[in-house]
């Protein structure tokens, strides 16, 4: 048994947005109606102070993949949509997955709960009925008529909606969720049992994010938890969330 979970060393982080780009193109995830992206890897920006004394710090977001997760708590389905996996992941399996929301409203870490955040949900989205997964690889409206391409084009071109689309087998996740379900991050566990980072750590310009088992002290993980102080978000849920956050972008 092991414990999953992700050290972000916020000295290095400038939120450069290159974690965000990663798990998109990773994990296939559609953009929002209003322009925002379904990214499972936001932000949450902070400025403090008063010019020119300012501290900036760019936290990043995804599922803490808590201990005691309160989505898994939350789903009503037996057998759980959402649960753990032996490594700690708090896992989706998308064909149990009724719609109901229920972990999405229970996640003390959905954005509208967190300071500085205007998107609906930062951790768990949800595929809305009212529209295909991908509407705009599906639509067949042109920018510029006998010049460019449609969505619909590139996408019968290139085999896949999305085009750029990730195949990946996973028992219980699909590389493009269905209309009518949540989603989330499940840490690349695709990758990680693979003996690969989750995309998001490889693509960090700065090595800012870690991911290790937590319970060995071995792991590098483990030995920058023993080696800096730590902070993670929204404690008192009582969640025990297992993303960390060491240091600061600002040498204090």
């Amino acid at each position: 048994m092991s414990k999953m979970g992700m050290v972000i060393d916020l000295h290095k982080c400038v939120g450069c947005g290159a974690c965000g780009i990663a798990c998109k193109t990773e994990n296939n995830t559609q953009d929002r109606k209003n322009g925002q992206s379904y990214n499972w890897a936001d932000f949450i920006f902070k400025m403090e102070g008063k010019f020119p004394d300012l501290n900036f710090t760019a936290y990043p977001v995804l599922c803490n993949h808590c201990s005691n997760a309160a989505c898994v708590d939350a789903c009503p389905v037996t057998p759980k949509a959402m649960f753990k996996t032996k490594d700690g992941i708090t896992m989706h399996n998308d064909e149990r997955c009724i719609g109901c929301r229920q972990c999405q409203m229970a996640c003390p870490y959905s954005a509208e709960d967190l300071e500085g955040s205007d998107a609906e949900y930062s951790v768990i989205s949800f595929n809305f009925d009212d529209e295909p997964t991908h509407p705009a690889y599906r639509s067949s409206s042109v920018l510029l008529d006998g010049m460019t391409s449609s969505g619909a084009e590139v996408s019968k071109g290139a085999g896949a909606v999305p085009p750029f689309k990730t195949k990946y087998a996973h028992p219980d996740y699909d590389d493009v969720r269905r209309k009518g379900i949540v989603e989330k991050c499940i840490l690349c566990e695709h990758r990680i049992k693979n003996c690969e980072d989750p995309y998001c750590v490889d693509a960090c310009p700065s090595h800012a994010r870690v991911v290790g088992d937590l319970d060995d002290p071995n792991s590098k993980a483990s030995r920058l938890l023993n080696t800096y102080s730590y902070e993670r978000l929204q404690v008192e849920a009582g969640t025990e969330p297992n993303v960390y956050y060491i240091r600061s972008y600002k040498v204090k």
